[in-house]
């Protein structure tokens, strides 16, 4: 059967699987990234799974991988293969399109590499095969530990002129506010982000396991403090998602990430926010992501497929 590799790198984790033509996850597998251990042993985990998915294909289905496409955070430079920055990873200036090439193809044919961002491949698996199917513009914005996006147009994704296109998560929201990660005040995802929301609850609730999780579900009970942070970050995603739609005039705005999985709790009070604030911009549809966790995985699946069809066309 014919099959890519797909991976998607995260700050703790890695997802990685065998992905078919339409998309289907035909064999994933999760491992740590070992970043407490330094970079090198990270950049060491990525080729030693990626490795071991190509020998698992070739196991199970008696062909080679086509191609490979992986799915990593921080700043990338998708035409050179270059992973730029990464603060939770540690690597800077990267050749990891190179690297993987040159351990994935030892003793075998030319397997061509796809090197993607995280969320913008999250982002271009819901354009195909998710909640943007069918959808000419679309912004997708992931709730996580920080804040990032994807702008979706005709069923690709729009990376920018370097790289950044989509980072929402930057805009500042809160003038002069909490220091944000990237050195400038009062960010979107100081305020709006899973983990700023935990960070948030934590210490109104004084206790320091409490999570965004436990706070949707706080909120849910009546509980005021719960409410408070609630509601101060719905009312900075509506801040952010209607300057977004000033400047990009999405029809749909696609949420993901860990806040999303609170449902209605966060979507009921997010429409009331955008809708407020609308003035002459036409309101556009909020729904959940579908494709939740495998997003990134799938996304790196379809940029290796999207490989082999560039090299069809050439």
């Amino acid at each position: 059967m014919k099959h890519v590799i797909a991976l998607d790198v995260g700050g703790t984790g890695m997802k990685a699987a065998l992905v078919a033509q339409d998309g289907s996850l035909l064999h994933v597998e999760r491992r740590s990234t070992g970043r407490e251990h330094g970079t090198d042993a990270v950049v060491a985990a990525i080729l030693d799974f990626a490795a071991h998915l190509r020998d698992e294909g070739l196991r199970r289905y008696g062909t080679a991988a086509s191609a490979a496409g992986v799915a990593v955070p921080g700043t990338i430079d998708e035409e050179h293969g270059v992973a730029v920055f990464s603060a939770n990873l540690g690597w800077r200036d990267l050749p990891l399109r190179r690297l993987l090439s040159d351990r994935l193809n030892q003793g075998s044919a030319d397997l061509p590499v796809a090197l993607g961002h995280d969320v913008r491949s999250g982002a271009l698996a819901e354009a195909r095969i998710g909640a943007g199917r069918g959808i000419d513009r679309f912004l997708f914005i992931a709730l996580g530990t920080g804040i990032a996006g994807g702008i979706g147009i005709d069923g690709r994704i729009e990376s920018g002129a370097h790289g950044n296109g989509g980072e929402i998560g930057h805009v500042v929201v809160r003038p002069g506010g909490i220091r944000c990660g990237c050195g400038a005040r009062g960010c979107l995802e100081t305020v709006a982000s899973a983990g700023a929301v935990s960070r948030a609850w934590a210490a109104a609730s004084g206790d320091p396991d409490r999570d965004g999780a436990d706070c949707a579900r706080a909120v849910e009970a009546g509980d005021k403090r719960a409410i408070e942070v609630w509601s101060e970050a719905v009312a900075a995603l509506a801040d952010g998602i209607v300057l977004a739609q000033s400047l990009l005039d999405p029809r749909t705005v696609i949420i993901g990430g860990g806040l999303a999985e609170a449902g209605d709790t966060l979507f009921t009070p997010l429409r009331d926010a955008v809708a407020e604030r609308i003035t002459f911009q036409v309101p556009p549809a909020l729904v959940p992501a579908m494709l939740k966790d495998t997003a990134g995985c799938l996304g790196a699946g379809l940029l290796a497929w999207d490989l082999l069809s560039l090299e069809v066309t050439a």
